[in-house]
């Protein structure tokens, strides 16, 4: 009985021991870019992105917060002194229920998109089948759109 009791407080110290290291894991929050224009990015990420914008604390007209996922967010900052190319291999992804409803609203709204090579319109087909297409924000910085369910 001893070893019993012994071995169920062992048991019950190791899962409190290893919850509390997973609550202390990092886990994403947020993330930031530069803008030289705050107005032109914030109306992209809302107008052609469709994200819904959240209190921000600073209050001093350069900074502007997006909601991107449950306890996610995108924050546009301003103050970049000029646009600057950015490479593909760094992007924001966003996954959507239909590509093509959303291919449509970038139509609708004459923004350019196309898969990875830059074929405008073109849909890449990534080889575990999920769909996508890359586009830029004003700034140049890239951006995913994707159909994966996960």
């Amino acid at each position: 009985m001893k070893l019993l009791l012994k071995n169920v407080c062992f048991l019950v110290i190791l899962c409190l021991s290893l919850q509390s290291q997973a609550q202390n894991r990092p886990h994403f929050n947020h993330t930031t870019i530069y803008v030289t224009d705050l107005a032109r990015g914030s109306d992209f990420y809302s107008r052609v992105m469709m994200l819904d914008t959240i209190p921000e604390p600073f209050h001093d007209q350069r900074h502007t917060w997006f909601k991107i996922g449950e306890h996610n967010e995108l924050h546009v900052v301003k103050g970049a002194k000029t646009d600057v190319p950015h490479d593909v291999n760094i992007h924001l992804a966003f996954a959507v229920a239909s590509l093509p409803d959303f291919m449509k609203h970038l139509d609708q709204l004459g923004i350019k998109y196309g898969n990875w090579a830059g074929v405008e319109k073109k849909v890449e087909i990534r080889p575990d089948q999920i769909q996508q297409i890359y586009l830029q924000d004003p700034d140049g910085y890239w951006i995913e759109v994707n159909n994966d369910k996960f």
